[in-house]
This record gives structure tokens, C-alpha cells and sequence, in this order.
């Protein structure tokens, strides 16, 4: 069976003839630590400079046989906003970062405390000013995986969220404060966000939907005990505009759509798939009512899954043995008439070892080999 095959069947839930696996098949299943990736490298037998498009080197990917290679990223156009001030990184959006531990942390958020009025006046981007260029090197990359690779190609989504847009520029507590208290600036926020995202595609798919398989957008609503906002709240402030956002997307192409949420989401998955998501991730193990068996059996045959494989406590701390386990046991449970692509649950970072990276392939080869 191909690459693409896989996914196919996967994502319609047919019976593939194992799950599809991915690493680096988005920014949330990076390698990020450079020695990790050496590592990796080095294990799997490739020697010599890093080949390929994006952080781990394309030989190790095969050496695993990754089903997904991923394409574009978010082209954020330039704005007065983007400067350095007193030891603050000021993005194109005005929000400012502080590096702590190796880490941009947001430390000024723009709108808060804003009316209405200074709100709908503040600059955002001007999708009129994307890089065209970057627009049609990603594109010629999706062709070129298109025509002449098996892999199922994934984009990566073009523009912020609704959600975590108004956290970052508000701050959360004023924008969580604002959903119960505002709900007239929410909606004007979240419309005029709306705008701009519909440009963006415009500009996005426009240019390269007919090429993949797959494409994405990441908006955070839960944490690791429960979600940001009740499912009424859901329902009236982020829904309808999410929906929307799949629908214009879905007008220039016919990939499936994958929506990242961390956290506690078990609630809003009824509203994720009336409106038009195809693929739910990350699936992180340990957080309140995402278990896999919970997931599996409440939505397994009208939304597929795409993550699982821990990576706050197993991937960091375990045995690779302990690892092959885990992906034993997630791969009975959520592979049962597809519906499953194996991974990370998250980005893997500097304390996970590169043979517990190789373990969780290795662990599904030898699952599938016990099958025949």
C-alpha cells in the first residue's frame, strides 16, 4: 500500500494495512533539540550533511518509513509592529516576547483593556503584502510531492486562530474575562480575525490546495484538567467561526482537515466535527477524558486521531521497551477500522532520548509484524 493510500484509508476510516506514521509531518511533531536530531541520524545510518526540507534529516525519515512530508507555514506579512525594545521581541501582530529558558514568553499583549472602537483600528497584517515568492516555492514543493512521491502531503495552516489570537493580544485573562462579560467585542474580534484568515487562504490555497492531502489549524481550547470555556461558550464564540474557516478553506481544496487543540477537549469534539474537521490532534495521554479507549469508542467511526504517544512523562522517562508497550496498546485500541496516524503527542523536546524516538516505529513494526 502507498504513502498516500494509507492516509486515505486512515483518515475514511477503511482498514489500512497498518496506521499511518508520522514525524515532522507538522510544527507540533518537530524534533526540536539539534543533538536529538544528530542522534537520530547517527542511529539510523545517516551519515554526512542533513538532507531534506525541514528539521529531521529526510533519511531518517525513511529509515522509519513516515508515511508524511509537510509543506508551507505561516507567512505572516511585515507591519511597524515587529521591533526589539528594552529586551522584548515584537512580533508582526505587536505581541511581545521575553526569552526565558530558550523560550519566547509572551509579555505584552497589545489589545488589552482595548474598546471596541481601538480594537477594529489596531493594524493587523495586510494580506496583500505575503511574500508571493514563499507563496510559490511552497507550492512548487507540494507539486513536485505530488507528482512524484507516494507521500501523503500535509500543509501546514497559514493563519493564527480565533482563540489563541485573542488570548495572545488581549491576554487570557482579559479575553477569558471578555467571553463572559463582552460578548459584543468577542464577536467583533473574532469577525475581524475571521477577515483576515479568509484573505490569507485566499492567498494559501489558492496557490497550492490541489497539491495535498491534508492541511491544518491550531487553536489551543483546553488544558491539561479540563477546557478553557464551557461548551455553551464553545458553541457562540468559537465555533462559528471556525466553521466557517474550514468551509473557505475547503472551497480551494479537497485535503482533509486536521484542527491541533492541546488539552482537555472531549466536550467540543461533537462541535469539531459539525464543522467540517476531519482529524482531531493531538490526543495527549493523561489529560482529563482523552483517553484513548474514551475517544475511540465515543468517536472512533466519525473523526480520526492523529498523536497519543506521551510526551510529558513515557517518551522523557521511560524505557524504550516501556515505550514499544505504549504504542502496542494504543495502536489495539485506535487502529481497529483506521481512523489512527501514530505520533508524538507533542513536539518532541530536549529530554526525550533519540532511541525512545526510534522506539515508538519500531514498537508499531513489531505490533503489525504480530498481526500477519
Amino acid at each position: 500500500m502507498t504513502h498516500r493510500k494509507r492516509f486515505y484509508e486512515a483518515v475514511t476510516h477503511g482498514q489500512p494495512d497498518r496506521a499511518v506514521y508520522d514525524l515532522c509531518g507538522s510544527p507540533q511533531t518537530n524534533v526540536d533539540e539539534e543533538s536529538t536530531r544528530r542522534e537520530l541520524a547517527e542511529l539510523l545510518g545517516a551519515e554526512g550533511e542533513k538532507q531534506g526540507l525541514f528539521n529531521v534529516d529526510e533519511r531518517v525519515l525513511k529509515a522509519l518509513d513516515i508515511d508524511i512530508r509537510r509543506i508551507g507555514g505561516m507567512p505572516t506579512p511585515p507591519t511597524a509592529h515587529a521591533r526589539t525594545e528594552n529586551g522584548i521581541s515584537y512580533d508582526n501582530w505587536g505581541i511581545g516576547y521575553r526569552v526565558v529558558n530558550g523560550h519566547g514568553e509572551i509579555c505584552v499583549n497589545p489589545l488589552r483593556d482595548s474598546t471596541i472602537d481601538e480594537m477594529l483600528a489596531y493594524e493587523f497584517p495586510d494580506p496583500e503584502k505575503i511574500d508571493r515568492k514563499l507563496i510559490e516555492a511552497w507550492t512548487e514543493q507540494a507539486k513536485d510531492l505530488h507528482e512524484h512521491t507516494d507521500y501523503a502531503v500535509v500543509a501546514e495552516h497559514p493563519v493564527l486562530g480565533v482563540f489563541e489570537l485573542g488570548c495572545w493580544l488581549l491576554g487570557f485573562d482579559d479575553y477569558l474575562y471578555r467571553l463572559a462579560g463582552e460578548p459584543e467585542f468577542v464577536h467583533a474580534f473574532s469577525q475581524r480575525v475571521l477577515d483576515y484568515q479568509k484573505r490569507v487562504i485566499d492567498v494559501y490555497y489558492g496557490s497550492l490546495g490541489k497539491y495535498i492531502d491534508c492541511t491544518t489549524s491550531g487553536d489551543d481550547f483546553g488544558t491539561q484538567k479540563g477546557p478553557f470555556m464551557s461548551t455553551a461558550m464553545f458553541d457562540e464564540f468559537i465555533k462559528p467561526y471556525l466553521k466557517e474557516r474550514v468551509r473557505y478553506t475547503k472551497r480551494y481544496t479537497d485535503a482533509f482537515y486536521k484542527h491541533h487543540t492541546c488539552g482537555s477537549v472531549y466536550h467540543f469534539i461533537p462541535a469539531l466535527i459539525d464543522c467540517g474537521v476531519d482529524i482531531l490532534n493531538p490526543i495527549q495521554p493523561g489529560v482529563y477524558m482523552m483517553e484513548c479507549e474514551r475517544l475511540k469508542a465515543d468517536f472512533g467511526d466519525k473523526i480520526a486521531f492523529w498523536g497519543g504517544i506521551d510526551t510529558q512523562h513515557l517518551l522523557p522517562e521511560g524505557s524504550e521497551q516501556e515505550v514499544k508497550d505504549a504504542v502496542k496498546h494504543i495502536l489495539s485500541v485506535m487502529d481497529k477500522n483506521g481512523g489512527y496516524i501514530l505520533s508524538p503527542a507533542h513536539t518532541i523536546q530536549y529530554d526525550v532520548p533519540a532511541r525512545n524516538v526510534i522506539a515508538i516505529y519500531r514498537g508499531a513494526d513489531e505490533f503489525y509484524r504480530k498481526q500477519i
